[in-house]
Order: C-alpha cells, then structure tokens, then sequence
C-alpha cells in the first residue's frame, strides 16, 4: 500500500491546474458562508433558550421569528438539509411553547 506525506498544520496544498486552485478557493468560502449560517442558527437557538428561562412571552416570541427565518435562509441557500431544517424549526416551536426538549 501507498503512503502519502501528512499535510503540515501551516501547509496547505494547492493544485496545479488553474481551474482546480479556483475551486479549492470557492469550496473553502462556501464552507466559511455555511459555518457562519449554521452557527448563527446555534446562536438564536441558545438566545430562545434563555427567552424562555427568562419567561419573557414577548422576547420569545421575536427570538423564535428570527430563529426560523435564520434556518428558512439556510435552507435556501443550501447550508442545511431541508429536513434538518424542519427538524430544528420544530424542536424551536417546542422550546417556544414550553415543551420539554429532547438532548
């Protein structure tokens, strides 16, 4: 079996054919676009969390509008699953509503 040299924590490999470097570039800012939309996501999760521990009706409210709008955006642009989408718009309508939620 073949073994191939590891990649340095500094280093990073680039490709020799001009289409293939302009494509490791637009992979990577794709992948930093979906991290900050699926981290926002987590953030509003955590904002509507404490809403709810808070027993704020109005804060809740508006936490978990912009909390699916956040997930809507990502599934549109393809960040997420449309699925996992709806999986996370309903365990917010859970926390929402005072449900308990699974972990």
């Amino acid at each position: 079996m073949r073994e191939f040299p590891r990649q340095q924590a500094d280093e990073k490999i680039m490709a020799n054919i001009a289409s293939q470097k302009k494509r490791i570039l637009r992979t990577e800012r794709e992948r930093l676009e979906n991290r900050h939309l699926t981290s926002a996501i987590k953030t509003y999760f955590i904002r509507l969390e404490t809403a709810v521990k808070d027993g704020n009706a109005e804060t809740v409210e508006t936490e978990h509008r912009v909390l699916v709008s956040k997930i809507d955006k990502a599934v549109q642009r393809g960040a997420i699953h449309r699925r996992n989408g709806a999986r996370k718009k309903s365990r917010a309508a859970r926390v929402a509503t005072g449900a308990a939620v699974d972990a």
